[in-house]
């Protein structure tokens, strides 16, 4: 049942074969036995997850069910659940019970899914590695010596372990792509805009955009599906009709155009992570697709151009947590300007800090110009070359993680070498494009390796139909850690 897919998980419960608070208590068990060593959650509220299932049984029960209704969910400690704790992983949010649901959240519970818990994170989505987390780090499931990616390393390691079908992510980096990768699940980001960012918790606005995460790409369509769809509290939302990203999935690949950018399989990617993305484009030769080579010739500014742009947003957004209206106060200070220090000082990690330290530097007068004004038109130059790009192809391949999964504390002091992890991914995130991660077999340590998808805007159906097709001649996405 744990490698059960959300097709067949549905017909269970529609059909009575078992009811959502049985379905409920199972991964509940699972949760209680496997995360005090994996730590992939945050929050679990058993009370308040099989009130959710008895209501999604009614529904069942009166013939309004939706094919999420009754699955446990987990959900990214990032997106606002109502009378939940809800804390980005973060010390300064600690306390923070939410008094509202994030748009995410409201779509789930309009269908009866179940929320089975908030997945933990790196502290405000900054981290490639899942070790800034106030709440200790995450450890992969398939080796505990591993990390499992960041920021959403909670929720892939929560759908490895199988301690839920399906979870939540959000992706401004590579967010749900690396961490997808490493622990050896499925993962989409979508186009900027299709899914709303209302409840959502921010880091850098421009970037951020949420996205499901499930063992299969046919898992994933039914996410999304449910996920996207215009929101007017969210000024950037997208006023598009709702896809059914289902509807391509058995498509043949006859004539589907693969790019291959020439940067992505350069210095710098393990020699056992390009055999294994080779591997998989050789399957969709077997199925009819011609390889293109192509160029992204501004992929290594990539790195330099998010690392100014991100902080910057995130040096604005992050003003918020001044300890006055919500969230951590330090408990001893003389006046209003040392509350604000040492709330601050006391409630933000290092990474965070650091962050908002390059973001107001970069933001500061004489450095404007220089620094932010000049990544924003680089970021105009990486969105053309992808512009370029599928001129001649449909989607584009390669490695999503440069590597298989790095050993916990391995790049905790180097910062670059940690930035660079997300390489492969970041890119993506400054065009707006869709893009994402399916299991495309292991390294020579054991690790999973992932396949990155990115599509043109607004082709996630076909992404989803060229993985979908991968997933019925290879079983990698099946493949389950030996727990």
């Amino acid at each position: 049942m744990f490698n059960a897919s959300l097709k067949d998980l549905s017909a269970m419960l529609s059909g009575g074969k078992i009811s959502s608070v049985e379905l409920t208590r199972e991964f509940l068990g699972r949760i209680d036995a496997l995360n005090p060593e994996i730590n992939a959650f945050i929050t679990v509220d058993i009370d308040k997850s099989l009130m959710q299932a008895k209501l999604a049984d009614a529904m069942i029960a009166s013939g309004r069910a939706h094919p999420l209704t009754g699955i446990p969910v987990a959900q990214k400690d990032i997106f606002c659940a109502k009378d939940w704790l809800t804390t980005c992983g973060s010390k300064m949010l600690s306390n923070f019970v939410s008094p509202y649901d994030a748009h995410v959240i409201e779509r789930f519970n309009s269908v009866g899914a179940v929320n089975i818990g908030k997945t933990n994170m790196d502290e405000f989505a900054m981290g490639s590695s899942n070790e800034t987390s106030h709440y200790g780090s995450v450890k992969n499931p398939w080796d505990r010596q591993a990390v499992p990616g960041g920021s959403s390393g909670g929720s892939a390691a929560a759908v490895a372990a199988r301690m839920a079908p399906v979870a939540t992510g959000t992706d401004t980096g590579g967010s749900i792509r690396q961490p997808a990768a490493l622990c050896g699940i499925s993962g989409i980001k979508p186009t900027y805009g299709l899914v709303s960012r209302y409840g959502m918790i921010a880091f850098a606005s421009s970037l951020d955009q949420g996205g499901p995460m499930a063992k299969s790409a046919e898992d994933l369509a039914l996410m999304l599906g449910l996920m996207t769809g215009f929101d007017s509290r969210d000024s950037t939302s997208l006023d598009r009709p709702v896809e059914d990203y289902s509807r391509d999935l058995d498509k043949p690949l006859d004539g589907l155009r693969i790019g291959l950018p020439r940067e992505y399989f350069a210095e710098g990617l393990s020699a056992d992570v390009e055999e294994a993305v080779r591997a998989a484009i050789s399957e969709y030769e077997k199925m009819g697709a011609t390889i293109v080579d192509v160029s992204l010739p501004n992929t290594k500014l990539s790195i330099p151009v998010y690392y100014v742009l991100a902080p910057a947003e995130a040096s604005s957004n992050l003003s918020r947590y001044d300890g006055v209206r919500y969230g951590y106060r330090a408990k001893d200070y003389k006046d209003l300007t040392e509350m604000y220090e040492k709330s601050r000082s006391e409630g933000f990690g290092a990474e965070v800090k650091r962050r908002i330290m390059v973001g107001t530097y970069v933001l500061s007068h004489g450095y404007y110009d220089a620094y932010y004004m000049q990544a924003q038109k680089l970021r105009r130059l990486i969105a053309k070359d992808f512009s370029e790009a599928f001129k001649q192809c449909d989607v584009i391949m390669g490695p999503t993680s440069p590597s298989t999964a790095f050993n916990l504390g391995e790049k905790g002091d180097d910062p670059v070498q940690m930035y660079l992890s997300d390489i492969y991914t970041i890119a993506v995130n400054l065009a707006g494009l869709p893009g994402m991660s399916i299991p495309a077999g292991f390294g020579k340590n054991g690790r999973p390796v992932g396949l990155q998808i990115v599509g043109n805007y607004f082709s996630e159906a076909k992404m989803l139909n060229v993985a979908h097709q991968y997933q019925k001649l290879t079983d990698w996405h099946l493949k389950m850690p030996a727990i």
